[in-house]
């Protein structure tokens, strides 16, 4: 199980950007249609790309993550985010809805196998299907891992990550009543839902502009919301996960069905100073398993684009292309 302590880069490298090759919008159950989208060399290394949250959409930018005469890169927006519709619905909308739609991509899209590349929320879903679907996973590529247990929510949602951002953490709390002080998510639940359209937007504001304001090493600590109609889907959907614990048997299911990957070549890229998603967990699910590296990335923090990051996330999979020959 190699560790690596990886330096600092300087600069970041990533491959040109190019446009799609296809695009388009999946019928899948329940009325949900996802936006799903290939690029690079329709004959190339197929690698499917979970996008975090959940609730926030893939962008162009992580096309550029994989040299494109290499790769055939598949991105898709997760039920109720991006370009998939009905945006920002939470109806019938869990995670194994998300694993069942991985899978029926992979169908549509008559590949045998892929790699998976998925980072924080991403990261889970991809542990999570390549567990369901072991068979159907070549390599296994994760940045940010979270694994949805208790701890690591109450680590962001419950004041740990406050201690070190306490002027963004106030504003976090500060529209929420002392009494439901205890229960940030329960708290945020009622408003993101409620009646209260001013305040539901309010609080959606709010609850994406911590986590962004928390995921980059370098910070001013102020929470900055993101644009109205994002961060309504954000924020409602990744709260509708947590509030209901993800639908896992347990909240160590993931940690517990780490046999089911034996055999399965992992890269685990994290942030050193991540404080979103904790190295503890990255090194906790390496010791899990066997077939896996860690590449622990000095002063960065959580965001996929942390200079650092990117250049150990490009430079895994150049090497994965690279065995491929």
């Amino acid at each position: 199980m190699p560790e690596h302590t990886s330096p600092h880069a300087s600069r970041t490298r990533l491959y040109p950007h190019r446009e799609p090759f296809m695009s388009e919008r999946m019928e899948m159950t329940d009325g949900h249609r996802l936006y799903v989208e290939q690029s690079g060399n329709p004959r190339g290394i197929p690698v499917v790309v979970l996008h975090g949250g959940p609730g926030g959409g893939c962008t162009s930018s992580m096309r550029r993550y994989f040299d494109p005469k290499k790769y055939r890169t598949i991105l898709f927006d997760q039920r109720g985010c991006g370009r998939s519709t009905p945006f920002a619905s939470v109806e019938n909308n869990t995670t194994w809805d998300l694993v069942a739609d991985i899978e029926r991509i992979r169908e549509r899209l008559n590949i045998e196998k892929w790699v998976v590349f998925g980072g924080s929320w991403g990261a889970t879903l991809s542990l999570l299907y390549g567990q369901t679907h072991p068979s159907r996973v070549r390599e296994m590529v994760l940045r940010g891992v979270f694994t949805l247990t208790k701890p690591e929510l109450d680590w962001f949602y419950g004041g740990g990550a406050g201690q070190f951002w306490p002027e963004a953490w106030a504003p976090f709390i500060g529209i929420i009543p002392r009494d439901e002080q205890h229960d940030l998510i329960k708290a945020y639940n009622s408003r993101l839902f409620g009646d209260d359209e001013d305040l539901a937007d309010q609080a959606a504001r709010i609850w994406t502009g911590w986590e962004n304001t928390l995921a980059t090493l370098v910070s001013d600590g102020k929470i900055r919301g993101a644009g109205a109609r994002h961060a309504r889907a954000f924020a409602r959907i990744e709260n509708h996960y947590f509030s209901n614990g993800g639908w896992l048997e347990s909240e160590t299911q993931i940690h517990d069905n780490m046999p089911r990957l034996d055999g399965i070549k992992g890269y685990i890229v994290q942030g050193r100073y991540d404080m979103v998603c904790p190295p503890h967990t990255a090194h906790r699910i390496h010791a899990a398993w066997p077939k896996s590296e860690l590449h622990m990335v000095n002063l960065a923090g959580h965001a996929m684009s942390e200079a650092g990051v990117t250049a150990e996330l490009v430079g895994v999979m150049d090497k994965i292309a690279g065995e491929d020959g």
